[in-house]
């Protein structure tokens, strides 16, 4: 649990690093390499405190060179998003374990996720549109990307490694297993890339609406809306000075201002209604449709419990893959994300396996 704790602080300064290096703003890049610097400061101090050598333990882990590679690949505001989820998730970690053995919360606790902000703060010469990047709550399309890859890939894996099981239980026959394993294949495909089609419509109807009503109001009323930029600023914590500066700076292009009063006042990223919904039904369909397909192949090829063992073999291959993936943005061992995965879906496959024994002894 201590190396992994040291680990986590030589990834977050191995990323900072990154981020710095492919960072165009002078001031975020100088953010960046004052966190990196720190970062590595806990790591050494952790590894002292615990007489722990840091020989072995300064590289980056795979999953810090996996988040830099999706970094280069999608663009690094993802790897941000991760990094500031990974403070906070830290941080509330700290508040419940000491919540639960009833020891004293001094504030502290919070102290990882305020240095960023503190340092950005002391920036003399830092900018609205350099605040909002750090307030942003929304993932890049290429981490959103591969989000949907690995949850879809996963709900149509379980769902249909179960219904598999199900009627591989109920019935011998390799015709009847291998249709509802097709038809399972293609009916939550479908309803994956309907709902996602619908989700991400019905997503940039509502945001384009509240958008058009934030240029009205721009355009109707700008002192107000100088005002209600520079107060968001004063709640944020930059003097009132400075931040009445900025939003009169921010104010003098209507576009900038519109795109930045939208980003602070209702937390829509404009980047993400850039997304084709089409696109995104059959990105759906696609991930769906791979995690569903495992279960079935063996039954393409093979029949009886010969086909049953393969099909289990395949899917918990695939469901530890997937667990695995997931430490990608909850930054959990491993092993234990991958096996509880293969767990929860072998309970979920065993339980419909055994509901088909009854219902095929039933009908028979």
């Amino acid at each position: 649990m201590k190396n992994r704790n040291i680990q986590t602080e030589i990834d977050a300064g191995f990323l900072y690093q990154q981020l710095a290096h492919h960072e165009k703003d002078p001031t975020i890049a100088s953010v960046f390499r004052q966190m990196s610097a720190i970062e590595k400061g806990h790591a050494e101090a952790f590894a002292k405190k615990e007489n722990i050598s840091l020989e072995n333990l300064m590289l980056p882990s795979w999953r810090a060179k996996t988040l830099n590679t999706i970094g280069k690949l999608f663009g690094y505001n993802y790897v941000l998003g991760t990094l500031m989820e990974t403070e906070k998730s830290i941080s509330n970690a700290v508040i419940v374990h000491k919540q639960k053995n009833k020891m004293e919360i001094t504030g502290s606790e919070t102290n990882h996720v305020k240095i960023l902000r503190s340092i950005l703060e002391t920036e003399k010469k830092v900018t609205g549109a350099q605040i909002s990047k750090f307030e942003s709550r929304h993932r890049s399309v290429g981490g959103n990307a591969i989000r949907a890859a690995v949850l879809g890939g996963n709900d149509g894996l379980i769902s249909n490694f179960s219904l598999v099981m199900g009627i591989a239980g109920a019935t011998v026959a390799q015709e009847g297993v291998l249709l509802a394993g097709v038809a399972g294949l293609l009916a939550g495909s479908l309803s994956m890339a309907l709902g996602e089609w619908i989700s991400v419509k019905s997503s940039q109807e509502l945001y384009e609406n509240q958008m058009q009503l934030e240029m009205e109001e721009l355009e109707t009323n700008p002192e107000g809306e100088k005002k209600e930029l520079a107060l968001i600023y004063v709640a944020k914590g930059i003097p009132e000075e400075q931040a009445y500066q900025m939003a009169a700076d921010i104010m003098k292009d209507k576009s900038y201002a519109h795109e930045i009063l939208v980003k602070e006042e209702l937390g829509i990223d404009a980047d993400e209604l850039k997304g084709s919904a089409v696109e995104a039904a059959v990105y759906s369909f696609i991930f769906f449709a791979v995690g569903a397909v495992i279960p079935v192949l063996p039954f393409m090829f093979t029949s009886g419990m010969k086909a049953i063992v393969v099909s289990v073999s395949l899917s918990a291959a695939g469901l530890f893959m997937i667990g695995a993936a997931i430490t990608l943005f909850t930054g959990r061992n491993v092993w234990f994300s991958g096996f509880r995965q293969v767990l929860f879906g072998l309970a979920a496959a065993s339980i419909t396996f055994g509901i088909g024994k009854l219902i095929g002894v039933s009908v028979t």
